[in-house]
């Protein structure tokens, strides 16, 4: 999957509006999330799925909690005036819950650092995890993943004045920031030994690094970064090409096969869903993505 400098640059402008759109479905419940009532889906009745225990406990509950990222704009963000989720990976999350019979005011939104996300869904503190998750054999050793429903890869964000870094080639010698326990993080350790690196629990601590001087650039996923330098487009900027290929997930816990199985089919079935979701959120960014084949593993 490749992109352009220039969608890069034009995604840094327009993911603002995008999430003007994606938010603009309903005032914040209780549990923040959206009412949903411009939706592209409904939400499912009488589902029947045997042989899931998360669904077992998600009927039983009459409600449902999904880890996401709430630091992200375009994907997932939460408005500090209003509490009010917003982003494709929400919308998904969202979609995901009604497939399930759950409205979105039966959902509780839980953001997750990074390191934390595997745990989370072991203990059963949240029901699926759906924010930026990538699919790795190292993390399918503890959980399963739906998916993928995002293919995208790995860039980077500098001040809009970095004249020295232009891509994952300029790194020696500089030091780099990403978020604990992300892949971002770990292939700049593997692969680019010159580089010195930072770590905070979220991206957003990364960014204010940046601005601050204290590191030089923020990795990660293009669209992540394209949100940041939306948020400040006269002073941060997106430079080089994707430098890996991250294939988002939905997360759940290990063994519940019947579950994977449904969510797959459900984002095998939902091309037009997915379409609308995006276009909503991240197809005026200027990056031109489509739906990926999930993996039937």
């Amino acid at each position: 999957m490749r992109f352009t400098k220039k969608a890069a640059v034009f995604g840094a402008t327009a993911i603002v509006a995008a999430l003007t759109l994606s938010a603009c479905g309903g005032g914040s419940t209780d549990n923040n999330s959206s009412s949903g009532a411009d939706a592209p889906y409904k939400v499912a009745d009488n589902v029947s799925l045997s042989g899931s225990p998360t669904f077992d406990k998600v009927k039983g509950d009459g409600k449902i909690t999904i880890g996401v990222k709430e630091d992200q704009p375009g994907l997932g963000f939460k408005d500090p005036a209003t509490g009010e989720y917003s982003g494709f990976d929400i919308d998904t999350a969202r979609w995901m819950a009604a497939s399930l019979g759950l409205s979105a005011d039966k959902i509780t939104f839980q953001a997750i650092a990074s390191a934390n996300r595997e745990q989370a869904l072991v203990n059963g503190q949240i029901d699926l995890y759906i924010g930026t998750y990538s699919i790795t054999d190292k993390r399918k050793a503890q959980i399963d993943f739906a998916g993928p429903y995002l293919v995208t890869g790995q860039a980077l964000l500098v001040k809009k004045d970095n004249t020295t870094i232009n891509s994952d080639k300029d790194l020696a010698g500089k030091t780099v920031c990403s978020a604990t326990g992300s892949t971002p993080i770990q292939n700049i350790k593997d692969k680019y030994k010159e580089t010195k690196t930072t770590e905070f629990d979220v991206y957003s601590k990364c960014v204010d690094a940046l601005k601050n001087g204290q590191v030089d650039a923020v990795t990660t996923d293009q669209p992540i970064l394209a949100g940041y330098a939306a948020q400040d487009p006269d002073n941060l900027k997106v430079v080089g090409e994707p430098f890996t290929t991250e294939k988002y997930g939905i997360g759940l816990k290990k063994g519940d096969g019947a579950l994977r199985k449904f969510l797959n089919d459900v984002l095998t079935n939902g091309k037009n869903i997915w379409t609308k979701l995006y276009d909503n959120n991240l197809g005026k960014s200027g990056l031109k993505l489509e739906q990926p084949a999930v993996d039937n593993y």
